[in-house]
């Protein structure tokens, strides 16, 4: 268990916090914040029942949501801004799992840049979508943020780095973080 599950109570009360505290207007059903978060049913609604006794969510039609006039909201948002991280090796880890990664480069919500497009770049070989996709569903359960991404074959992103393609360019011209690196970029 993370020191902040340690400390919250649980793991999956810190991920339904992330959830709710960082999509402040959204509105999750208890399933689908479970699913968002990857953390079992069960467990979702014994967690949202308690925030929402507490004070923290409001209940809405349609599921629960933030509730931005409680008491220490600010500062809980703040708190869990500055210590939600996800180490760079287990990006690279979970991308291995999706074909044969040559590069990964972090952007915008990575770096706190608003500019890029997307916040995850992959370039690889033989990427699986699916599996892509659902390494993707496991940063934004850690993160409590959806997440933009763009996966290009090696070919494709030579090509569209050498066009200047507006996108790549995009996240090469912001501030951004290259995780992996076997194509020198």
């Amino acid at each position: 268990m993370d020191p902040l599950g340690k400390l919250f109570g649980s793991a999956a009360r810190v991920k339904l916090l992330r959830l709710f505290l960082f999509n402040d207007d959204a509105v999750f059903s208890s399933a689908d914040a479970a699913e968002r978060a990857k953390v079992p049913a069960s467990a979702a609604r014994r967690e949202i029942g308690m925030l929402v006794s507490a004070g923290l969510l409001k209940r809405r039609s349609g599921g629960y949501t933030a509730n931005q006039k409680f008491e220490h909201y600010q500062p809980l948002v703040v708190f869990l801004r500055t210590t939600t991280s996800i180490k760079d090796t287990d990006v690279v880890n979970l991308f291995k799992k999706a074909g044969a990664p040559r590069a990964i480069v972090l952007s915008g919500i990575f770096t706190g840049s608003i500019e890029p497009k997307i916040d995850v770049l992959i370039v690889g070989d033989r990427l699986e979508e699916r599996k892509i996709k659902a390494a993707i569903q496991t940063i934004e359960a850690e993160l409590g943020r959806e997440l933009r991404y763009a996966a290009f074959s090696t070919p494709d992103f030579r090509y569209r780095l050498g066009v200047y393609d507006r996108l790549i360019r995009d996240v090469m011209d912001y501030p951004h973080r290259t995780i992996l690196d076997k194509i020198g970029l």
